[in-house]
Parts: structure tokens; sequence; C-alpha cells
């Protein structure tokens, strides 16, 4: 049941990238793959370091996905600016 509370989180906090500019690397289905493997790994890994079987849910393991929702589309934003970036800077062919 943790891995179901810890997707749901993902995916709640995942509509409020709407707000950000979209620079997300491959855009918004990006940005939910970032949310989702972010929240599912932050909360596995509190989840272990709790001693808890996958089985047991708590109001811990929903703030457990939270940090790692952050983190992951953070990671992705920063990949889709690197290549914005990039992709900007390239020459144009033919000049």
């Amino acid at each position: 049941m943790a891995i179901v509370v810890w997707i749901m989180v993902g995916i709640a906090l995942w509509h409020l990238t709407i707000f950000v500019p979209d620079r997300f690397w491959q855009g918004i289905v990006g940005a939910f793959l970032g949310a989702m493997v972010g929240a599912v790994v932050s909360g596995a890994i509190v989840q272990a370091a709790l001693g808890r079987s996958i089985g047991e849910t708590d109001l811990i393991t929903f703030f457990a996905a939270i940090p790692g929702f952050l983190i992951g589309v953070w990671i992705i934003y920063k990949i889709g600016e690197k290549q914005e970036d990039f992709e900007s800077t390239e020459p144009e062919p033919g000049s």
C-alpha cells in the first residue's frame, strides 16, 4: 500500500508543475516521470530506514514522498534547462 501512497502523492503534486515555466526535459511528461520516480525512491528510502514493511502506511508515508518529488522534478527541470541552452547556442545549418 505504501507504493500506492507514494505514486498518488507524486501525481497530486505533479499538478503543481503548471505554475512553473515549461522547461522540463521532454515537457510535462518528463515532469510526470520525475515526480513519480522521485516520490517512490524517497518514500522507499524512508520506509526502509524506519524498518517498516511495504504494507504499512501512516502519515509519515505521505510526507516521505514529498522531498523525492521535489528533487525528481528539479533534476528533470535542470536537464531541460541545459538542453534548451545547448540548442539555443548551436549554430544554424548553412551559416
